[in-house]
């Protein structure tokens, strides 16, 4: 044989390479993308790479460089995949039906709530704390703060007052 059939660059020889391995490396996409399109995608983008460093490969392992091109495109396809999917979810979870004034709006009570809150005397603000935020009992709090019932009441009490007073009704 001549020198030109060992090299891939030649269009007789890499034709020849087609015409082997073209059916099974397409059979092996397939296999792995149940995809006839993407299969086809894979196949051709295969051939373009080996076309591209035709000069780099060596004719002898021409197979497995086809079918480690073909797996690496599938598994480059996946992850961008799971990254477009990924950022799909994000986007649609930071959407909302809510205007942009209703958002705002919300933003500057939120924060109006917080240096009220964070204004309370720190009694205060550690019974509202426990109570609305941790959701516990006016009995679990007094145990937990070693206090009487009566006291948490009447720091809640004073801490809504604030409260009420500052921003109206929670």
């Amino acid at each position: 044989m001549s020198k030109d059939q060992y090299n891939i660059c030649h269009s007789k020889t890499f034709e020849i390479i087609y015409n082997t391995y073209a059916k099974d490396l397409r059979r092996f996409i397939f296999y792995k993308t149940q995809d006839v399109d993407q299969a086809e995608d894979i196949l051709q983008e295969t051939f373009i790479k080996l076309w591209d460093n035709c000069d780099k490969v060596n004719a002898d392992k021409v197979k497995s460089y086809l079918y480690t091109i073909a797996s690496n495109t599938f598994l480059n396809i996946v992850k961008h995949n799971k990254v477009v999917q990924k950022h799909q979810e994000n986007l649609v979870s930071h959407q909302t039906n809510e205007s942009p004034e209703f958002i705002m709006l919300e933003k500057e009570f939120m924060d109006k709530l917080e240096r009220t809150i964070n204004g309370l005397p720190e009694k205060q603000k550690e019974v509202f704390l426990l109570n609305r935020i941790e959701k516990k009992k006016y009995k679990d709090i007094a145990r937990q703060l070693d206090i009487s019932v009566k006291a948490v009441e009447k720091r809640m009490h004073l801490a809504l007052l604030v409260i009420r007073r500052d921003i109206g009704n929670i």
